[in-house]
């Protein structure tokens, strides 16, 4: 583990559970970067995926999950989800907040990869070899509206993303689309053609059965709505791991 971890892992992994991986899940700025921006920011969606971490925290206490793997640092630090030569990876600018102290040199960019974005990778690789889930749930969380698009609303609870392999997402989609009153998004509000990093690495990349959701952070910023979600999540991987066969 590096000397100022970049994740942080609750409960315990084992072979054949369920593993919830949440990139976003903290706002942390470690001792030493100074991203120049109000502090206010640090609690907005440009700084982390509201909610999460609570989320997650529910689901394995609740058995619903067997381990999450949280980033632990703020996607302004940098953005665990995007490739390490993505322009994004240390965002320079978010949601029209400029971030001025992540206009880096290219030293400076290298040691911010080396510190958080690599360790981080590396790390959870080693952690799903050694405990090769059945499903892995990638939890992330969406703003209703973008500051840069207002015009464009979000409408939907939950959006469901991935890739190439449409496994989960095939068992998953009919049946959130079940659920009484929920506005479920497919490929929404991001594609998952285009937005799916940590998933293309650690889940197509290897085979490994893997389901991306996006929750409306209004719908989880507070305690009634993380539980409400936290049992709704455990009980859509439960069906997911049952009819797939994992």
């Amino acid at each position: 583990m590096s000397r100022d971890p970049s994740w942080r892992l609750l409960g315990q992994p084992r072979k054949g559970g369920i593993t919830i991986i949440s990139d976003h899940a903290s706002n942390r700025v470690p001792d030493g970067v100074d991203l120049g921006i109000p502090a206010r920011h640090l609690d907005e969606h440009i700084a982390i995926d509201i909610g999460v971490a609570a989320v997650a925290d529910l689901m394995v206490a609740q058995g619903g999950a067997d381990t999450a793997w949280l980033g632990h640092v703020s996607r302004l630090v940098c953005d665990l989800n995007r490739d390490e030569f993505s322009p994004g990876v240390i965002p320079e600018t978010s949601d029209l907040v400029p971030i001025p102290g992540n206009v880096l040199d290219a030293a400076g960019r290298a040691a911010r990869l080396a510190r958080y974005h690599r360790p981080y990778h590396e790390a959870l690789e080693a952690m799903l070899a050694a405990n090769e889930p059945a499903l892995i749930l990638s939890l992330h969380s969406f703003t209703p509206s973008l500051s840069e698009h207002p015009q464009e609303q979000r409408p939907w609870h939950i959006g469901v993303l991935y890739n190439r392999d449409a496994r989960a997402p095939h068992i998953a989609l009919p049946w959130l689309r079940d659920q009484p009153g929920l506005c479920v998004g497919d490929q929404q509000p991001y594609s998952g053609h285009v937005l799916n990093y940590s998933m293309d690495r650690h889940g197509e990349g290897h085979g490994r059965l893997y389901l991306g959701v996006e929750l409306r952070q209004d719908l989880i910023s507070g305690p009634a709505g993380q539980a409400e979600w936290a049992a709704r999540l455990s009980a859509l991987c439960a069906h997911v791991a049952s009819a797939s066969g994992a």
